[in-house]
């Protein structure tokens, strides 16, 4: 029996280092795949359709929506985006985990429509912390910056829609946390249970 992949769903502050921690768990495991969002947007020089999204028109888009096709969609900046439910399905039926880097509405949204799904929220170990690293960065004023911070305070209040909570204080012991998530998870006995009516009853 092929056993089925998890969906997990990451998010955390703009900052805080969530895509620092995907890429190093992307590194580690071969079990796992980023999914290719959708988007209306133009193709920018140097990405690839397929690898860093699937671009497409609006026509293609909505009528993705329209039969239902997207786990989760947004809008941002005047484009679309959304998570193909085929693609992520599919991978699943193969036994990969699937990771999604979204925002938290997005995440609501997805656990709406796949309660079954491990939903793991990265906090910064502090607000000072928080504030410090997205300084360091160097590409917003000041003005941004307080904003992305109220966004994350927000953020925080829905922290009972996720199952778990990491705290990267250090990007190597949080991907260690993930990993170990994601592990336990495929281990729970609701998720082993017809593996063994196949095999051991």
């Amino acid at each position: 029996m092929n056993e089925k992949g998890l969906l997990v769903v990451i998010s955390g502050p703009s900052g805080v280092g969530k895509g620092t921690v995907v890429k190093e768990l992307l590194s580690r495991r071969d079990d796992l795949r980023l999914s290719v969002s959708a988007t209306t947007r133009e193709i920018r020089e140097g990405e690839k359709d397929g690898v860093n999204y699937h671009y497409m028109t609006e026509k293609e888009f909505f009528d993705i929506k329209a039969e239902g096709g997207f786990i989760e969609f947004a809008e941002y900046c005047q484009n679309y985006y959304g998570t193909l439910k085929k693609e992520v399905y599919n991978l699943i039926d193969q036994g990969i985990n699937v990771i999604l880097e979204i925002e938290v509405k997005g995440a609501v949204n997805v656990r709406r429509e796949h309660p079954e799904g491990v939903f793991i929220y990265i906090l910064p170990p502090s607000f000072d912390e928080l504030r410090a690293r997205l300084k360091g960065r160097g590409t917003e004023a000041d003005g941004v910056i307080e904003e992305r911070l109220d966004k994350a305070k927000w953020e925080i209040t829905q922290l009972d829609k996720y199952n778990y909570i990491v705290v990267n204080n250090d990007v190597s012991k949080a991907v260690d946390t993930v990993s170990s998530i994601i592990d336990a998870e495929k281990a729970r006995m609701e998720r082993k249970i017809e593996y063994v009516k196949e095999n051991l009853i």
